[in-house]
């Protein structure tokens, strides 16, 4: 099975989630500065948020194009990695309206793990199913960056009941580790390309 479908699925549900997150802002009443202000917290976090969003839509890009077959598991895989994001406007709004409370932004935290979780494991499902020699095998390597990232979310949750702002600049960390697409399968697929 080719990758369109699964591809065309996956970017209309991330639209979804984008377009959840920003309905989730309301608008004020009042016609002054100072309510706006109050909406600052709702807007960091949906900053934030986008931000993540738009990094694993990315990311998923340009797997699905080194990727030139999926099978039920693949399916299923992505499956698992779109129920974490499809989370992400709830712990988004909840972390929001309640300015970076400690629980709020624990479960953000911990639905971020569980979505850096879904994401390596789609890539496992995709390397077995493509094989150990594929191109993307051959470019995922051993993904530091993506381990990584999981020891620091599971480092930022329980932060997040000791000091909620060590929590959020570990999420910000994050983010910025990651906002420039993942460039080890681009070079993968130019070299293949180039019949290296």
């Amino acid at each position: 099975m080719r990758t369109s479908r699964l591809e065309a699925f996956s970017d209309g549900v991330i639209a979804i989630i984008i377009t959840i997150m920003v309905l989730e802002m309301k608008v004020p009443h009042e016609p002054k500065l100072g309510a706006l202000v109050k909406l600052v917290p709702v807007f960091l976090s949906y900053v934030l948020s986008f931000a993540y969003v738009a990094i694993y839509w990315n990311n998923h890009h340009h797997l699905m194009h080194a990727t030139s077959r999926v099978n039920g598991a693949v399916l299923w895989a992505n499956m698992h990695l779109l129920f974490w994001l499809s989370l992400v406007p709830f712990t988004t709004g909840w972390m929001g309206e309640n300015h970076f409370e400690a629980l709020p932004t624990a479960l953000y935290g911990v639905n971020l793990l569980f979505a850096a979780v879904s994401y390596w494991v789609l890539v496992r499902v995709i390397v077995r199913n493509e094989g150990q020699d594929s191109h993307l095998a051959k470019a995922m390597g051993r993904d530091l960056k993506g381990m990584v990232s999981v020891l620091m979310y599971l480092v930022a949750v329980p932060a997040s009941f000791l000091e909620p702002v060590v929590a959020r600049l570990i999420y910000l960390v994050i983010a910025l580790l990651w906002v420039v697409p993942d460039k080890r399968i681009e070079r993968a697929l130019r070299g293949a390309s180039e019949g290296r």
